[in-house]
């Protein structure tokens, strides 16, 4: 077995092993005193793994309930989220008690969202079974739901207090959402090594999977360390992510993935760090050429225009300008804020 420690709020273990689905109640029994486990999964999820794991949690002396949702990005609102939690006060979870997310990027992230607001904060555990979870969102404590007006608009940092990740959960992704979450793992090259950048180019991935999950996740707890509530450094983990996101938006979070607006995203701030002479040209290509041997996209159809203006909405806009991580080169990401004003000239829009 593999374990990092984050050390961010009181601390807690992120652990990789084959297999560890199918012991998960003894270590989330080991962080925990609680009497009941609310477990939260999606409709694609749950039906492959939930028995499994209600009958973990139960083996280990947990009175169990769960919530499942139709899955996809358009239930990731505020609606779903307080339905969790009304669910929740329904089965009378206490302070004590805790919330178990098993699933993707979107049932992690509105399970920790309803667990930091329930009786305002209980504790919670990850179970991510999509590689883009494993490899990113499931470490960090960003919790979650979309608005109408944008991506992860409302939501807090809650952090959780163990995180249980099994690759063999990998084997029931479809091609397309173990290409989605191959994006999250080339950004994390893109940003801080170079070494693993080059890893994904040269060899398959899939072939090395738990060598890539564990540097990824080596490298965002150490962020996380670093700058928990995204001050600083963190904010280099959005790298390709604001137009990414504003890429989601206009396809209403339906038509496109996350990982494939976010490939796009960095083809785009490549490109664009290139023009403006701070990424050595030839970046980008080599950013498309990773993405599309893993199946990703690297252009989108809508224009350059309706993106920039999608941007408008994202979370890290102030009131003058969006703050955007760009390369210095393969490895090296810096954060920099562009006025409003500047964006369209940046990305090439005369």
């Amino acid at each position: 077995m593999k374990k990092i420690r984050v050390n961010v709020a009181d601390g807690y273990d992120i652990l990789i092993q084959r297999g560890l689905i199918s012991e998960c109640g003894e270590y989330i029994r080991n962080v925990t005193n609680a009497s009941k486990v609310c477990l939260i999964s999606d409709s694609n999820v749950f039906p492959i793994y939930g028995k499994k794991v209600l009958s973990q949690l139960k083996a280990n002396g947990f009175d169990a309930c769960e919530y499942v949702f139709a899955a996809g990005e358009g239930k990731k609102t505020t609606a779903t989220v307080i339905s969790m939690v009304e669910f929740m006060a329904q089965n009378e979870l206490t302070r004590n008690d805790i919330v178990v997310a098993l699933g993707g990027g979107v049932t992690g992230d509105m399970a920790g969202f309803a667990a930091s607001i329930y009786l305002r904060g209980i504790d919670f555990v990850q179970i991510p079974t999509s590689l883009l979870a494993q490899v990113d969102s499931s470490v960090g404590g960003k919790t979650a739901v979309d608005l109408p007006q944008g991506k992860n608009l409302c939501g807090a940092f809650h952090q959780p207090v163990l995180v249980l990740i099994d690759p063999d959960t990998l084997d029931t992704l479809t091609p397309h959402f173990f290409s989605d979450g191959m994006a999250e793992a080339i950004k994390t090259g893109c940003i801080k090594s170079a070494s693993l950048f080059e890893k994904l180019e040269h060899e398959d991935a899939k072939a090395i999977i738990e060598d890539v999950i564990f540097e990824c996740v080596s490298i965002k707890a150490g962020v996380v360390e670093r700058d928990e509530k995204e001050l600083g450094e963190r904010a280099l983990l959005n790298f390709g992510h604001t137009p990414g996101h504003a890429i989601e938006k206009l396809h209403n979070f339906i038509t496109i993935s996350h990982g494939e607006a976010v490939g796009i995203g960095m083809v785009m701030i490549a490109k664009a760090g290139e023009s403006n002479g701070i990424t050595p040209f030839g970046t980008a290509d080599r950013i498309a050429n990773v993405l599309r041997k893993y199946n990703l996209k690297t252009q989108d159809e809508n224009s350059l225009e309706d993106i920039i203006t999608s941007m408008n909405a994202d979370k890290k806009r102030t009131s003058d300008s969006i703050k955007f991580t760009l390369l210095h080169e393969i490895g090296n990401a810096y954060s920099k804020k562009i006025k409003n004003e500047d964006i369209p000239s940046f990305f090439g829009l005369k």
